[in-house]
């Protein structure tokens, strides 16, 4: 073969893999879009989960701990003109068994307090999960993760959302069908 076609076959190689890496990646997202709201959801793999803890000084015991379950990225835009309100008391999730809890912030507290975990930590990890209550205003962006027990099915998430800076406008609700955790 001659020795000019290698940067050539490099690069399609390398346009390959990155292409094959995108869908690959792209493949456990999920998009709601309306004319009030934008969300994604984005599942992330144990692999991901650890590196991004372990890169951040994490124990190997809370690492373990966090690769067990599902976490799935949430991304939130508010397209409309008014207050739309995040409350993930009222979210709500189900597969063929019935309804499962997201585990909390509180819920995650308790864990790291009795494994001892620093504060310096915990306060990392709470910074990393999508907010309990939050007012969107118009045009504003929020995400962060929710965590699941892991499953091996597929599950639905129906959303309610108040509106209006009072709570008082209209309220919606969405639902999300065949969410996953990823592997």
């Amino acid at each position: 073969m001659n020795q000019s076609k290698y940067p050539t076959l490099l690069i399609a190689l390398s346009l390959l893999l990155t292409s094959y890496a995108v869908q690959a990646k792209t493949k456990n997202k999920t998009q709601y879009n309306n004319k009030q709201i934008r969300i994604s959801f984005l599942s992330r793999t144990p692999e991901q989960i650890g590196a991004f803890y372990e890169g951040r000084g994490f124990s190997k015991a809370m690492v373990n701990k966090l690769k067990q379950q599902c976490f799935i990225t949430v991304g939130i835009h508010n397209k409309s003109r008014q207050v739309i309100w995040l409350d993930l008391a009222n979210w709500t999730f189900t597969n063929s068994e019935g309804e499962f809890k997201r585990a909390t912030r509180a819920h995650w507290k308790a864990v790291w307090q009795k494994m001892a975990i620093p504060l310096a930590h915990q306060s990392t990890f709470r910074w990393t999960l999508l907010p309990e209550k939050l007012d969107f205003r118009a045009n504003e962006h929020e995400g962060g993760n929710i965590i699941l027990p892991f499953l091996n099915k597929p599950f639905t998430l129906q959303a309610h959302f108040k509106t209006k800076t009072d709570k008082s406008g209209k309220a919606f609700s969405i639902q999300i069908n065949n969410l996953k955790c990823a592997r």
